[in-house]
């Protein structure tokens, strides 16, 4: 027992190590000027049954105040609510907006990829920015991400958005995607090495230099990939060319899922393969996971309530679950989320390992479809 406590004692002192670094690298939104010429965007909003969400972030995107020409691309993929009615008296508003009526799905292309593939051949901005219809840009968003990306000479910039969290059980799960987000890739070493590995996107934000996006194949490179975001950013590093990440939770903030059935459903989709769908890579993160966030505040208390576990140093459970804890409340309130949020970790990480686990069963189910559409099984590896 007490070699386990020393392994969850140094789950958390890295993590922790790698969390500093990362909020110290971590670009902030405001953290560079527009350079002298801003470059053209084309922002591109691939939308389906998005009714709910649409108006809001089109109009946000209208709204921006970037200097240099800009245009707004939405593509109705194939919806079937009010989306197209929306986003047409939107573009009957502002000449800036254009509307695309998505073709049919090819053979191995998911629907997604396939949506923002039609968006990049329809755009003429010198940047692509992909962007979700579940998003809200605040008026300097477009310009702090153009900055950003100019600064740093970069290629691909991902932003990491505000996930907005609403009811408890959004509270109590969402807020560790960004979280996972800023500590799973360290990004002093990830900027220095070309291995594609340590690099990651959210998709509610990716900010690409359009040659670039050319050079590695665009979206059909990853034609079938679930986590085409993830997907793309490594191709990115594959290639040479520059990824940097930028913290954009003050201008751009997303409602990703509104009930804990779209949060299991969601997340499920999509966990394993952040792991590349290795099998025993995911079950080790996951152990290693539970042990530095589980079994201290179990060892801790049952001491206190005087059934203590044997073998089990208190002492060295104490230490790890404050560190962990403490790790948990700094990124929480770097990500303007209440850092107590970080006192109910032990159960966001159980909830987390148990949604993972789910991903893989829902990997290998037939019949997978996500908005009506097939998603096809992934083959799982052991590694």
């Amino acid at each position: 027992m007490f070699a386990l406590q020393l392994v969850a004692l140094a789950v958390s002192l890295l993590g922790a190590l790698i969390l500093a670094g990362n909020l110290w690298t971590l670009v902030p939104a405001e953290a560079y000027p527009l350079p002298e010429r801003p470059p053209s965007v084309s922002v591109l909003v691939p939308a389906r049954d998005e009714e709910r969400s649409i108006e809001t972030c089109v109009r946000s995107l209208l709204a921006q105040d970037y200097p240099s020409p800009l245009e707004v691309i939405v593509l109705d993929d194939g919806s079937t609510d009010a989306t197209r009615a929306i986003v047409d008296r939107l573009a009957a508003e502002d000449s800036r907006l254009r509307v695309l009526e998505g073709a049919p799905l090819p053979p191995g292309w998911l629907g997604k990829p396939w949506a923002c593939r039609q968006l990049a051949d329809a755009a003429s901005g010198e940047m692509l920015l992909f962007t979700d219809a579940d998003t809200v840009h605040g008026g300097h968003a477009l310009a702090a991400g153009v900055a950003n990306a100019s600064a740093e000479d970069a290629d691909m910039l991902a932003g990491v958005p505000h996930i907005e969290t609403v009811t408890f059980a959004e509270e109590l799960i969402l807020p560790a995607v960004p979280w996972s987000t800023a500590t799973i890739v360290p990004l002093p070493l990830a900027y220095r090495l070309r291995w594609p590995g340590l690099s990651t996107a959210i998709g509610q934000y990716m900010l690409f230099r359009r040659s670039a996006y050319d050079a590695i194949g665009g979206h059909a490179a990853v034609r079938g990939e679930v986590l085409e975001d993830v997907m793309l950013a490594r191709l990115t590093k594959a290639a040479g060319y520059r990824w940097r990440m930028a913290d954009l939770t003050d201008v751009v903030s997303t409602r990703m899922y509104r009930s804990l059935r779209e949060i299991v459903r969601g997340l499920g989709r999509t966990l394993f393969g952040v792991f590349d769908y290795g099998l025993l890579r995911l079950l080790l993160i996951g152990a290693l996971s539970a042990v530095a966030f589980l079994l201290p505040p179990a060892v801790t208390l049952a001491a206190v309530f005087g059934r203590p576990v044997p073998g089990a140093s208190v002492p060295v459970a104490a230490v790890t679950w404050l560190v962990a804890t403490a790790q948990v409340a700094a990124a929480y309130r770097r990500l303007d989320y209440p850092p107590a949020l970080a006192l109910l970790s032990p159960l966001t990480v159980a909830l987390y390992v148990l949604i993972a686990l789910w991903s893989v069963v829902d990997t290998l189910l037939p019949g997978r479809s996500w908005k009506g559409r097939p998603i096809g099984r992934a083959r799982p590896r052991w590694l």
